[in-house]
């Protein structure tokens, strides 16, 4: 498979190879404006191109990498351990915000009271509650505004000041020299956290900070027919926000227990009823003890090993309503042990009187083969 040569940093770039450091940031910077986002809405290739570009800069901007590169060219540079640092980013405006910082072409994030975080917990709960629904407490711990100032921070009759840090923006530009210039990044105001404001007299409970973590106890309702691993999303019971900010939600987290006797699987369940090998043979009937209430069921004449009863709407709800799911019983024939001396007389005069057509069937026995091989 052919792989694409890079091309020469100098003709990327467009200077002589004698080209100082000025001339370099000048030619770089130049073709980097030109390639923005804002300015090739359609140009699937602006990218690349600007990935090029950047790459290009990088080796002829570090003393170390261009000297390298002058000597051994692109595989001396990859020998080194100085490949391209531009990999990982995905998108043009990814490579931008590397390279210029978020203050290229627009502001930084979003200014103003910060939403609550979201928060999660588990519960347990078995598979008979998951059934009918139930009702449980969980106990967490979240952060609240402070109840003495209500989060603003101040203690109470105490005003709020602009900050002098940011002049009242909430955020700070932060400045760095580069290789590829004057990095300019958009941080939030360390002082006020991005309020623009601060506290002449901080709120002696919560220290200013206008929150607190607190302990509650929350009821949840869990519906029948949630499943394990299944999320409850109780929106606005997370984490506070600021004053004017949403609140975080809390998403509850179920994990049903294993059942005993009962298999899931989607809405239905799977259960095992041992039946004794003569009143298989005769036919019968037998109790389960399913979830919700005891059910009889007829087991034929001749049942065999692993033959399936399946009770339709006998299985799990399902959540929000709707038709339930099936009852699966895989009847287990179980050969009697410990005989006495009479049942053992007996089983010897039914295993006389047994005819070799009472053994077979209508199915074949590749037929069989694969039946038992499925019921394995």
């Amino acid at each position: 498979m052919s792989q694409t040569v890079p091309r020469d940093p100098y003709e990327v770039l467009g200077v002589p190879r004698d080209a100082d450091d000025a001339q370099i940031k000048k030619a770089f910077r130049r073709l980097a404006r030109t390639l923005h986002p804002d300015v090739n809405p359609d140009d699937p290739e602006a990218q690349e191109r600007f990935r090029e570009v950047a790459e290009a800069n990088e080796i002829l901007s570090d003393p170390e990498k261009r000297a390298t590169y002058d000597r051994f060219g692109h595989d001396g540079l990859r020998q080194a351990g100085m490949g391209p640092s531009f990999e990982g980013f995905g998108s043009l405006s990814d490579l931008f915000g590397a390279v210029f910082g978020q203050a290229f072409g627009g502001g930084g994030g979003p200014v103003g009271p910060r939403p609550g975080g979201d928060l999660a917990v588990q519960v347990e709960i078995d598979l008979a509650e998951a059934m009918r629904g139930t009702r449980t407490e969980v106990e967490i711990e979240v952060v609240a505004r402070c109840g003495t100032c209500d989060g603003r921070r101040a203690a109470p009759g105490s005003r709020m000041t602009t900050c002098q840090r940011c002049g009242g923006h909430g955020v700070l530009d932060q400045v760095n020299r580069t290789p590829f210039g004057e990095m300019v990044r958009r941080v939030t105001c360390d002082v006020c956290q991005g309020q623009g404001q601060i506290p002449e007299e901080p709120c002696p409970d919560c220290r200013g900070r206008g929150l607190q973590a607190t302990e509650r106890t929350l009821t949840v309702d869990v519906p029948a027919g949630i499943a394990d691993g299944q999320r409850i999303r109780l929106s606005g019971r997370g984490h506070q926000g600021d004053p004017g900010a949403p609140d975080g939600d809390l998403y509850v987290v179920v994990a049903v227990r294993e059942h005993e006797r009962f298999v899931r699987d989607g809405d239905d369940l799977v259960t095992v009823v041992p039946v004794p090998a003569p009143l298989a043979a005769l036919g019968t009937t037998v109790t389960v003890d399913a979830l919700d209430e005891p059910l009889e069921i007829d087991v034929p004449a001749a049942t065999q090993p692993g033959t399936t009863v399946r009770l339709r709407g006998r299985g799990m709800p399902r959540v929000g309503g709707g038709r339930r799911g099936d009852l699966h019983v895989v009847v287990d024939v179980v050969v009697p042990r410990h005989l006495t001396a009479r049942q053992r007389e007996l089983l010897e005069e039914l295993a006389g009187s047994i005819e070799e057509r009472q053994l077979h069937d209508d199915e074949s026995v590749v037929g069989r083969l694969r039946r038992l091989w499925r019921n394995r």
